[in-house]
Formats: C-alpha cells, structure tokens, sequence
C-alpha cells in the first residue's frame, strides 16, 4: 500500500508541475498580449506624428525642423524594431511554455494510467485472494458436513 502512496504522491508532484507550467504560459500570454498593445500604441504614435509632420510641412519648414522630426521619426522606428524582437522573443517563449505544458500534461495522464492500472492490479489480487478464502472456506464446510453426515450414518449401522 506504501507503493500506492508513493505512486499517489509521483501523481501529485506531476499535476503541481503541469499547474506550474499552464500558470507560467498565462502569464507569458498576458506579456504577449501587452507588447502587442504597446507596439499598437508605438504604430499609433508614428501614425500621428508623420500626420502632423504632413500638416506642419505643407506650409514649409526649416532645415533644423526636419533634421529635428528625421531624428525622432528614427527613435520611434528604433522602438517599433525592438518591441518586435520584444513580441518574436515572448512569442518562442510561449511556444516552449506550450511544449512544456503538453509535457507535464502527458506526463500526468501517463501517471495517472500507470496509478490505475496498478490499482485494478491490487483489487484483483485482493479480489481473488478473497475468493480463494471463500473457496476453502466453503471446502471446510463441505467436508466438515460430509465428515459429519458420514459419522450419523456410520452411528447408525
């Protein structure tokens, strides 16, 4: 039986990791989900900029001015290329996030079969050490009323 509290605990220990494991892909799927908000936002923002830059150089601008909105315009596309590599770097990560999940879940389901299959496998024994007890227990009887029967008519001849 201690076997079965061991292969119990190994059950366990194996469902905590797989929880450990759909815990950490939901939080590296809300960190996705905000570097694409933040990157929507950084798009948004160039959107907004090169409009204003369109409005403001429709009435003529100096050197300095443009030199001024080239350096930010490059700052902003500085951004949006590493929030980028931010999103390709959360989205590997969520995919070994997701193969590790699928591990531990397998790992669980294959526990949990090998836990069962040893149950049953311990039922049957105590099953037919069972019938085996009822079996001799039913034999002794038998005798014993045999025995029995045959002293009476042994009496009584």
């Amino acid at each position: 039986m201690s076997n079965m509290k061991t292969l119990n605990k190994v059950v366990e220990l194996a469902e905590k990791r797989r929880d450990e494991a759909l815990a950490a892909l939901a939080q590296l799927q809300r960190e996705l989900q905000m570097a694409r908000e933040q990157m929507v936002q950084l798009e948004s923002y160039a959107q907004e900029a090169m409009a204003r830059w369109s409005a403001r150089s429709s009435v003529g601008v100096d050197a300095n001015l443009l030199h001024h909105h080239r350096q930010f315009m490059q700052k902003i596309d500085h951004a949006m290329n590493f929030q980028a590599r931010v999103l390709q770097d959360r989205e590997a990560m969520i995919e070994r996030g997701q193969s590790q999940l699928h591990a531990a879940e397998r790992d669980v389901a294959g526990l949990r079969r090998f836990a069962e299959r040893k149950q049953q496998a311990i039922d049957h024994r105590a099953q037919r050490l069972d019938q085996k007890n009822t079996d001799e227990m039913a034999l002794t009887i038998h005798l014993r009323q045999s025995l029995a029967q045959a002293q009476l008519q042994g009496v009584r001849s």
